[in-house]
């Protein structure tokens, strides 16, 4: 971890000029009209797989995808992936730096994040999260069990599950260190022996001239700020994705040791990208 990191101190907003509050408007409205019109149509098809398939969901995610994808293309956003996307069983997870993350794994791949369960009530973002099939947990140890047989129930199902291990989103520029608990779930006899976890860096260049921090959002941020300050901006800057070789779970005797294996992976691949990344003047 990054000895500077400060969660207490946030990038400085910028000030929008009359032009960014018209460019915000307009990416507002698109964004609005792909999101909530593809929620709408999943909705629908989800009215048709959801008696013929269960918990299964051969289609919707394919529509979340495309909705994710054209989201960075509305925002103006560059997005780049390397890699490939893993065929095994099993779970992805990648580093947290805002809530761009959801757009940015979901642009690629077939995933159902794992949630803090607050976000379930949250507006907009929460039915969102609902209807995409996300799997809510609650920071009770007390209910560690609950949770685990709920994850390998997802599991058992095929559903590639997405968490982030950090346990909270930063500023973007480090990789704190991953908390081991939702690992346990792969480590159940049932399932241990066939998954895998595909580790994914993610990294955000902020535009030129901007706080290298800017698409960050962590601490006590409101969402709404940066959301606008994103709408506005102009030029933007990118995003990037390493999907890096899925990891058997089988090779590790304990959580830690395979957590830990996943966090050098992460971190390591968050580095390259940072040094890829253009100088910002």
């Amino acid at each position: 971890m990054n000895a500077s990191w400060d969660s207490d101190t946030p990038a400085e907003p910028l000030r929008i000029s009359a032009l960014g509050w018209v460019r915000a408007t307009l990416r507002g409205l698109l964004l609005a009209v792909l999101v909530f019109g593809g929620l709408a149509l999943l909705l629908l098809l989800r009215l048709v797989e959801a008696p013929l398939c269960g918990v299964n969901r051969p289609v919707t995610p394919f529509l979340t995808m495309v909705v994710c994808r054209n989201a960075f293309r509305v925002l103006g956003i560059r997005f780049e992936a390397e890699g490939d996307c893993m065929r095994e069983p099993g779970i992805v997870v990648a580093n947290h730096t805002s809530w761009l993350d959801i757009f940015a794994l979901n642009a690629r791949k077939r995933i159902y994040f794992v949630s803090k369960s607050e976000v379930a009530s949250w507006p907009g973002i929460g039915w969102l999260a609902r209807a995409t099939g996300t799997v809510f947990i609650e920071r009770d140890r007390r209910k560690a069990g609950t949770q685990k047989t709920l994850f390998e129930n997802r599991l058992k199902a095929g559903h590639k599950l997405l968490f982030f291990p950090e346990g909270t989103s930063t500023d973007g520029q480090q990789v704190l260190p991953f908390k081991t608990t939702l690992f346990a779930s792969l480590f159940d006899p049932d399932l241990r022996q066939d998954l895998y976890v595909q580790p994914v860096s993610v990294v955000f260049t902020a535009p030129a001239g901007a706080d290298v921090r800017f698409y960050g959002w962590w601490g006590d941020m409101d969402f709404a700020p940066h959301f606008l300050q994103i709408l506005a901006a102009y030029p933007q800057g990118s995003v990037r994705l390493i999907y890096h070789p899925p990891v058997p779970v089988r090779t590790y005797a304990t959580r830690k040791e395979l957590a830990a294996a996943c966090e050098d992976i992460v971190r390591s691949g968050h580095a390259r990208l940072q040094a890829q990344a253009p100088a910002q003047h």
